[in-house]
């Protein structure tokens, strides 16, 4: 058991598992000269602490410099005092600074959207069918300020953090403080403001407290709102709209769930307490804490999604869960929470370079004669395609070879395996692929390929960083692999593959990063975004969930390889969160509750998940296509895949779901086998001999692989994360 800690840390981000020290005061934010400063401003999103330690070496590698043609110009919308540390490329907040910046966010429990110097705010009402769901966007209130001399000024982003984004009207003098989960929009307002808060129902009724603090409104559409002011404002209202003579001070709204009176004695309590930002901390393996910035008096309450719950740890007595106070959501029900500080923690889960439980010998022979099979064929020259994905795959397909090989004693190929890895991985390192490449983009702050920087399409959008995780992961793990069985060329090629790794996994913030903060990982919904600067009317998505946890799994390999324990545990929690979230969200069950009764019916899988969002199709096939659907959230096939798919009775039903497709002309073979390998969980004799028929595999797996996994198994199922398959206190203490 890892040795407890005490839990009140006192700075945004350390070094993992070690004591903070303590930090030095931070500055404040620099302004546009044009609005007064509210009296109580946010800290920046990066406050000046001590020295963040980053997963890299000291004076990390640097690929060369591009000056990308492709790339958005960020100074439009963020403030100047970010402009010289990384910025976020697929956070939640992406939309708010991509084009015109006016397409909405999900800021659970609402959809924002600033426009034409306003801010207006939705509590969403849901749409479904058995294709696809989301959540439609409605103004349900706009709050601007009257009389504005440049109503079509844009809004800037002058703070944020892994679980809030500050957005400033300047040209109105109003502060939004959006952080995730509140239940109140919080408003900053300076100099006297006069206020116009308007919205497209009709307004039914409309009254207010003896001391002109607090307003009840109930509009058209059956919704009552809630606002609270820090002093006494006068508002007048007619049949659509409110409005103020100037005001100073802060403004609080919240939707009163269900318009049910016993919940407005909640959001009185709570409303004279407000967070400013929110920050996570990875302070020891397969935890995560939050921890708010807040004003005013009195506790905090938030708001907890499903898996928050699942997780929220049972020793933290700091903390107080309302269940009944709910707000709807894509996400599930979003409970109250009450504590200024959470603390969630997750079963650890295995990250080896062997299978968990175990190959039998009386396998090995057929392994092997595989195993040789697969390594004559190893051609480096014979590698036609340029694209950083599908070459990738194919390095990593390679290093599958050898750890197979390493665990069935099939010791005489790995030389070969291991030139192919060289020949392959080299030219991408050291720069002399020719046709493609990495390379370093200063305006964000991270790796782009050649091909990427002069075209926003190729490389699957990885020059507008659209999958950095998918792509890097297997690069790093056919480094990590390399790395492993060539101690000496995994010391020459360091650098470099940290530099790869900290693309999407740097934990540092500030001018002294190269990388921006978990590049990919969403630290509040617990899984990644893949969606790059590309704007979307439903946010930020993901696909592939499986190729997510290869990610961070081979990150903590690399770990492993090069005795980082540090790299490893953060690589192992992220990859354990990244399995929680694809169970919740992405895996769908026939008795599930989290979506509704029609889409649940249709489908065993979410196809992409946006976060306003949820799609049966892929970007690359049909909702009809289910071998599709099954093997992109399964492929690459590796020892964790066995944790992601630890429900086996799941697995019957995602399995018997997809057989039917499988009867379609033209279903290729390769997606056959990964819908064979999730059948071997249960019946492995039977997904054996089908395997044995495949004439083809996917470009990323092997007949070896699959026999491997298939090998594998036995009649003990059902690993999710549990003590004895994890063998993570052997390499970290």
């Amino acid at each position: 058991m890892l040795k407890k800690i005490r839990r009140r840390v006192k700075i945004v981000i350390t070094k993992p598992f070690r004591k903070p020290r303590k930090p030095s005061k931070p500055s404040s934010p620099a302004r546009d000269p044009s609005p007064s400063p509210p009296p109580s401003p946010p800290p920046p999103e990066s406050p000046t602490l001590s020295p963040v330690p980053q997963i890299m070496p000291t004076h990390p590698f640097l690929f060369p410099e591009i000056q990308s043609t492709v790339l958005p110009d960020p100074t439009r919308f963020f403030s100047p005092h970010l402009l010289s540390a990384p910025l976020p490329t697929n956070s939640f907040f992406q939309n708010f600074v991509l084009k015109n910046g006016d397409q909405p966010e999900y800021i659970h429990p609402y959809l924002i959207k600033s426009a034409l110097a306003s801010l207006s705010i939705c509590y969403p009402s849901p749409f479904s069918n058995s294709t696809f769901l989301y959540q439609v966007f409605i103004p349900d209130l706009t709050i601007s300020s009257l009389n504005n001399t440049y109503p079509n000024s844009t809004h800037l982003v002058s703070s944020f953090s892994d679980l809030s984004v500050t957005l400033d009207l300047p040209s109105s003098n109003l502060r939004f403080f959006l952080v995730r989960g509140s239940p109140f929009l919080t408003c900053s307002v300076t100099g006297g403001v006069s206020l116009s808060i308007s919205t497209i129902h009709a307004i039914t009724e409309f009254c207010c407290n003896s001391t002109q603090t607090k307003y009840t409104i109930k509009l058209g559409n059956n919704q009552t709102w809630i606002l609270y002011s820090s002093s006494p404002i006068s508002l007048n209202c007619d049949i659509s709209s409110i409005t103020s003579c100037g005001f100073s001070g802060v403004l609080r709204i919240a939707l009163l769930p269900d318009s049910d009176p016993r919940f407005e004695a909640i959001l009185d309590r709570f409303s004279s307490c407000y967070p400013v930002s929110g920050h996570a901390i990875l302070h020891k393996p397969f935890c995560v804490e939050y921890k708010w910035e807040k004003k005013g008096w009195g506790d905090l309450i938030m708001l907890a999604h499903p898996l928050h719950l699942k997780l929220l740890s049972a020793d933290d007595c700091s903390i107080t869960v309302l269940d009944d106070f709910k707000y709807k959501s894509i996400d599930g029900d979003l409970v109250g929470v009450i504590g200024d500080s959470w603390l969630l923690k997750t079963n650890p889960v295995s990250v080896t370079w062997h299978s968990i439980r175990g190959v039998k010998e009386e396998s090995y022979a057929e392994i092997a004669s595989a195993i040789h099979k697969d390594v004559e064929e190893l051609n480096a020259a014979a590698i036609s395609t340029t694209s950083s994905y599908f070459y990738a795959k194919l390095i990593a397909r390679a290093a599958r070879l050898a750890l197979i090989a390493e665990e069935v004693f099939c010791i005489d190929v790995i030389p070969t395996i291991r030139n192919f890895l060289k020949e392959t991985i080299e030219p991408w390192l050291n720069g002399t692929f020719g046709s493609n490449g990495f390379l370093y983009d200063r305006k964000w702050g991270g790796i782009v390929t050649k091909q990427g920087s002069v075209d926003s399409g190729a490389d699957f959008g990885f020059g507008v960083y659209n999958d950095h995780h998918y792509h890097l992961g297997y690069f790093l793990y056919g480094i990590s692999v390399l790395a492993k069985i060539d101690h000496a060329w995994g010391r020459k090629y360091k650098k470099q593959a940290y530099s790869l790794m900290a693309d999407f996994m740097n934990l540092g913030r500030g001018p002294n990063s190269k990388y921006s903060r978990l590049r990919c990982f969403d630290l509040w919904k617990l899984h990644s975004w893949a969606g790059g600067l590309t704007e979307f009317a439903d946010g930020r998505n993901q696909e592939s969930t499986s190729e997510a946890v290869n990610a961070y799994y081979s990150a903590a390999l690399m770990g492993l390889a090069y005795g980082d324990t540090h790299l490893v545990a953060v690589g192992s929690t992220l990859s354990a969160m990244e399995i929680h979230s694809a169970q919740t969200w992405w895996h769908v069950r026939e008795d599930d509750k989290m979506y509704s009764e029609d889409f649940t019916r249709e489908n065993r899988v979410v196809g992409v998940l946006w976060a306003n969002k949820r799609d049966s199709a892929l970007w690359f096939a049909p909702p009809e296509w289910r071998e599709c659907r099954l093997g992109i959230q399964l492929l690459p096939l590796l020892p964790i895949s066995e944790v992601l798919f630890a429900d086996v009775g799941f697995v019957r039903e995602f399995v018997k779901w997809t057989y039917p497709a499988l009867a379609r002309e033209g279903v290729g073979e390769g997606w056959k086998g990964f819908v064979y390998a999730l059948e071997g969980i249960y019946d492995k004799e039977g997904a054996l001999d089908k395997i044995r028929t495949l004439n083809g595999y996917d470009d990323g797996n092997s007949l070896t692989n699959l026999l491997w996994w298939i090998h594998s198994r036995d009649d003990e199922v059902g690993c999710e994360g549990e003590d004895k398959f994890c063998w993570f206190g052997h390499y970290c203490h």
